[in-house]
């Protein structure tokens, strides 16, 4: 490569990157500023001012700190556990095309977390006594993210022998036994995976429980953002950016705190 086609691929890497740098910058540095625009600026006198003003705020603390775990925690526990449980089922059974099953399920759920499925996503969470609770938002969301978790699942459960099962089962193990002390533990990175998700996915959730909830003191936190807008529509860009820093933080913590422990190592490590 010569120095000028080099140079030029310098540049236009470097603007590619400052024009998807500027939105960070912006998420950086309008927190700490007082009179915060949309522009990417470095504040004069930085001040927490905008985070004191958010933490008085009730109705969005209580989305951040009590209603988003609850439906994320939820979702994340229900939906592993049930992809666990029929990703182990549709890999040990002989059900003729199982993967053609699993892969209609997938093209389904594109179907079920949509829009135009929310009509009737209503009709039953509301036939079930379920609206306004989190716990229908919760079935909700799992029911959406169950088939493509089972896809992700199976691979791992694949990857266990079935000759481990065998040598348990020869020793007098049941089908719980075998699937709780044996197959459990080796597809731990699967769990994982899956957890992480669909933790990350219900986290960022907006559609389905701005529809399924309509008390204030039970609205997520992606919800709650629009606590920072007066009385006229206008957003109030200081509030929103510190909320926005306080909403990103334990997703980016609980990445880092993974990717610190284990890396990219998700693998059983099991050879056939």
């Amino acid at each position: 490569m010569s120095a000028l086609r080099r140079l030029s691929l310098i540049i236009v890497v470097t603007i590619a990157g400052l024009f998807f740098a500027l939105p960070l910058l912006w998420f950086i540095f309008a927190p700490f500023n007082e009179s915060a625009t949309l522009a990417a600026s470095l504040p004069e006198q930085p001040s927490l001012e905008n985070f004191q003003e958010v933490f008085s705020n009730d109705l969005a603390m209580r989305g951040l700190l009590q209603n988003t775990p609850i439906i994320g925690i939820g979702t994340m526990v229900l939906t592993t556990l049930i992809a666990a449980l029929a990703a182990y089922g549709l890999s040990r059974s002989n059900l003729p095309g199982r993967q053609l099953w699993t892969y209609i399920l997938i093209l389904f759920s594109s179907v079920v977390t949509g829009t135009a499925s929310m009509v009737p996503i209503f009709r039953l969470v509301y036939d079930m006594g379920l609206i306004n609770t989190h716990l229908g938002v919760i079935l909700a969301m799992t029911g959406g993210m169950i088939p493509s978790a089972i896809f992700i699942m199976q691979d791992f459960v694949d990857g266990v022998p079935s000759s481990y099962e065998e040598a348990a089962r020869v020793a007098g193990a049941s089908s719980l036994q075998i699937f709780r002390d044996v197959t459990f533990p080796l597809i731990r990175p699967g769990l994982m995976v899956v957890g992480i998700w669909v933790l990350v996915n219900a986290w960022g959730a907006f559609l389905t429980p701005f529809i399924l909830l309509r008390s204030p003191e039970l609205l997520p936190a992606a919800v709650t953002f629009y606590r920072f807008y007066d009385d006229e529509g206008f957003p109030m860009i200081t509030q929103i950016a510190a909320y926005a820093v306080l909403y990103t933080l334990p997703v980016l913590i609980l990445y880092l705190l993974i990717n610190w422990r284990y890396g990219f190592r998700f693998f059983g490590g099991i050879k056939q």
